[in-house]
């Protein structure tokens, strides 16, 4: 029987003179992106751009806020009072909006970025404030974030669709945490390693930790990072691997 997944990745990341990622060669293989805002990366000319060539590819858009943490790019934690921390998203979700508007296109989503993605898993004060802030920008709006995690039943408490996602290119510290990139190869570079683990995700509902523990995951999308330099490499890799064991990717 033939299995169905989404495949997303964090686009859109370049600003000024600094080019991040390879977003016209990964698009391609990829079903929803999850553009920068502005926050973390991205300015408004590279994010357009990427908005643009999105819609050509046809691609499920959404917004991927952060902290303001340019120099950081988002994987920092920032202390923002929780008056800052919603208007923050309402900012970076609303301008990336109307810029899809504009061109004939649809925010479908939102997925967090870095800090703050790993922030609302832990920290259920904050995870209120991202949602009900996410809400207040479009009742049709859907939440992206960790498979498994708590972030899924106050989603549904607040009725925003939640699309669990699992993740191809990190290593797991357990079913709701990833290893910290802080420690060596937390970071999965090699594409047949990648490979394998988005397979034992879509067929088997389960990965292995960094340790070698079996873990139950139920995804509905797969995540490979922008800025992974293997990246074209390891969704080639993978869209071989779909191929193979009769997977096809379809946005949510």
């Amino acid at each position: 029987m033939t299995k169905y997944i989404d495949v997303n990745c964090d686009l859109g990341e370049s600003f000024g003179n600094f080019k991040i990622g390879q977003d016209e060669l990964l698009m391609p293989h990829i079903t929803s992106c999850n553009i920068a805002c502005g926050f973390h990366a991205g300015d408004p000319y590279h994010i357009e751009q990427t908005i643009d060539n999105a819609l050509s590819y046809e691609l499920n858009i959404g917004a991927h806020p952060g902290y303001p943490d340019l120099a950081g790019f988002g994987r920092r934690f920032i202390d923002l009072t929780p008056e800052v921390l919603s208007s923050s998203i309402k900012y970076q979700v609303g301008a990336l909006q109307r810029l899809v508007d504009s061109k004939g296109g649809k925010l479908t989503y939102v997925k967090p970025h870095g800090a703050l993605y790993h922030r609302i898993i832990q920290n259920e004060e904050d995870a209120m404030i991202v949602l009900k802030a996410v809400k207040s920008m479009g009742e049709d709006l859907k939440f992206m974030g960790m498979a498994g995690s708590r972030i899924s039943s106050l989603s549904a408490d607040l009725n925003i669709e939640f699309i669990n996602e699992g993740f191809a290119d990190r290593l797991y510290q357990n079913s709701t945490k990833l290893l910290s990139r802080k420690i060596k190869n937390a970071l999965i570079i090699n594409a047949e390693k990648s490979a394998q683990q988005v397979k034992e995700l879509v067929l088997e509902g389960k990965i292995k930790d960094h340790q070698g523990s079996i873990v139950a995951i139920d995804v509905q999308s797969i995540c490979i990072h922008g800025d992974n330099p293997a990246a074209k490499t390891i969704l080639e890799t993978i869209d071989e691997m779909m191929s193979n064991h009769d997977i096809q990717k379809r946005a949510f």
